[in-house]
């Protein structure tokens, strides 16, 4: 089987535990106002490669993610479940690590065989929820947040290891009642290891610049990140309370 590969990073340390080789998969039907890869977004373009090729490549230097592994991202790796399902399979047969990046923005009930069989091979998620509001979501990425939150509890009752990303944009993503209710859903949720909040960064505005495109947040200064620590701790209290709140009901 073959899928459309952007790019592949085989250094990566952000992106699941340990030393990984990242794969960026290509198509995503999000628009998120400050994607730094816009030039994911397109399906059917970019490399097109088979399982086989990149089982070659992380097995030729296994030893050297063997207190890591492999990540697929993109993009939205989704798009290509069939793809990301057999290359995950084969990496598990050899006793690869895998993690899944992704904004959970295909999932879709109707395809829950595919989904079980994805998570039978998955040892981690790292779920990118951009906003915990439907509105402002809507408007920050062009696509409405309610299959990623039932994604979210759909790993839950699988019992998949999750990792939370959350981007804090300076006037966008940063309100504290939005915070509080972030943390309160994910109070819920069983299954997380760890919330990954990111202080949103310019750098991305040269490659909409070179690409032609419009970068809609322009305007918008970086996140101190002194303050996304801070504004990391709202979410974390949201969380305390909401646990407290249902054990002493």
């Amino acid at each position: 089987m073959t899928g459309r590969i952007h790019s592949i990073e085989t250094m990566g340390t952000v992106d699941g535990p340990g030393m990984r080789m990242v794969v960026f998969l290509q198509g995503c039907p999000m628009r998120c106002a400050y994607c730094h890869n816009p030039d994911t977004w397109k399906p059917n373009t970019g490399t097109q490669m088979s399982v086989d090729e990149i089982l070659e490549m992380i097995l030729k230097k296994k030893e050297f993610y063997a207190n890591g592994g492999i990540t697929c991202t993109g993009g939205e790796p989704l798009m290509q479940i069939d793809f990301l399902t057999e290359l995950f399979e084969r990496c598990h047969e050899e006793g690869i690590h895998t993690c899944l990046d992704s904004s959970g923005i295909m999932f879709n009930e109707a395809q829950m065989d595919k989904y079980d069989r994805l998570m039978k091979v998955t040892d981690l998620v790292m779920l990118d929820i951009k906003h915990i509001d439907a509105e402002v979501h809507q408007e920050l990425v062009k696509q409405p947040n309610n299959k990623i939150l039932e994604f979210a509890r759909y790993l839950d009752k699988k019992h998949i290891p999750l990792w939370i990303r959350h981007v804090l944009v300076p006037g966008v993503t940063d309100k504290e009642e939005h915070l509080v209710r972030l943390g309160e859903f994910l109070a819920e949720l069983s299954n997380l290891q760890a919330l990954d909040v990111l202080p949103y960064h310019t750098m991305g505005v040269v490659k909409y610049q070179n690409l032609g495109m419009e970068y809609k947040l322009k305007d918008v200064p970086a996140m101190d990140p002194k303050v996304a620590l801070e504004k990391k701790q709202v979410i974390l209290n949201g969380i305390k309370k909401r646990r407290e709140e249902r054990r002493d009901s």
